[in-house]
């Protein structure tokens, strides 16, 4: 591969993550905005997310060889493990966000960004750049800045061991992502792993749950499950082309994104120290992509630098 076409790979990479992060972002303030209609049950917001998901991949992509591929969500084994695992972190996920607050729950699910690095290290060969570390811990002193994810207290309790669950899921996910696209699956199989496992998870306890909602409530929870859709349709494309720590860095991003949402939307407003995490955030956020790669993607050989997409 050229250089000129690796440094392409490599943009169209990291504009695939940002853009996911702006998804994301927009999924949790449409969530937000939901919780001043109408209180929803978690399962059923986890259903409706991985529906909405599952209906996007077949929209876009379709089934067939170089499209989504049904059979193999039950026939290889990696692909399980993302699909099951996936299902329980964004279960997890909005469980602990719940218990713990959205701040202390975020800063612990997010510290997989340098946890799926250091695993990329030993599972897939990626080099852990001094660059890549030096953001990682900006971003995340940054994000404690912002959340204050231990004002409550310092101790550990039942749901901040499920956030950290959560947290080591993630992490092994990421690589996951990146060890199926190099086996050769397509985006759209990988995630529909995520949405298939998920479904039969929170479907059942969802319906046990079941109460009406207003047409509202229903409108926001669609809106963003096609948000939170569309940003994991681009993450998991983006780590074709991305190695884990950088492509994870960046989804840094999602948490200063919904603080700038909640002062612009919620009428909310930073204190100096707010501001200074936003400030480390981005800049640890843009540390690692400074460098320009050299290669297609760290890991790979280059006999799997370009499986379908």
């Amino acid at each position: 591969m050229t250089a000129s076409a690796s440094t392409s790979r490599h943009r169209h990479g990291l504009l695939a993550m940002l853009g996911s992060a702006v998804c994301f972002t927009a999924n949790a303030l449409l969530i937000r905005a939901l919780g001043t209609v109408q209180s929803v049950d978690v399962w059923l917001l986890a259903s409706v997310r991985f529906a909405i998901g599952l209906g996007l991949i077949l929209t876009v992509y379709g089934v067939g060889p170089a499209a989504f591929q049904p059979r193999h969500l039950y026939q290889r084994r990696l692909l399980i493990l993302r699909g099951s695992l996936g299902a329980l972190g964004v279960y997890g996920y909005y469980l602990t966000v719940v218990h713990l607050g959205a701040g202390r729950a975020t800063f612990i699910n997010n510290t997989y960004v340098v946890l799926g690095a250091l695993l990329a290290v030993f599972l897939l060969g990626e080099r852990f750049r001094p660059l890549l570390a030096a953001g990682s811990a900006a971003a995340l002193v940054g994000l404690a800045l912002l959340t204050d994810p231990f004002g409550r207290g310092a101790g550990l309790g039942f749901y901040d061991w499920i956030a950290i669950f959560t947290a080591f899921a993630s992490a092994y996910i990421v690589v996951m992502i990146r060890q199926l696209h190099a086996a050769g699956e397509h985006t759209a199989t990988i995630f529909g792993a995520q949405c298939s496992y998920g479904l039969l998870l929170c479907t059942g306890p969802a319906l046990l749950h079941w109460s009406p909602h207003p047409a509202a409530a229903w409108a926001l929870m669609v809106i963003a499950a096609l948000c939170s859709g569309f940003g994991q349709i681009l993450m998991t494309r983006a780590f074709l082309d991305l190695p884990v720590g950088e492509g994870s860095v960046l989804q840094m991003l999602v948490p200063l994104g919904i603080a700038v949402g909640g002062g612009i939307f919620f009428h909310e407003h930073f204190t100096p120290h707010e501001l200074l995490g936003a400030t480390l955030i981005l800049f640890g956020s843009a540390l690692p992509a400074l460098r320009r790669r050299r290669t297609s993607s760290a890991g790979l050989t280059p006999a799997q630098s370009r499986p379908p997409a």
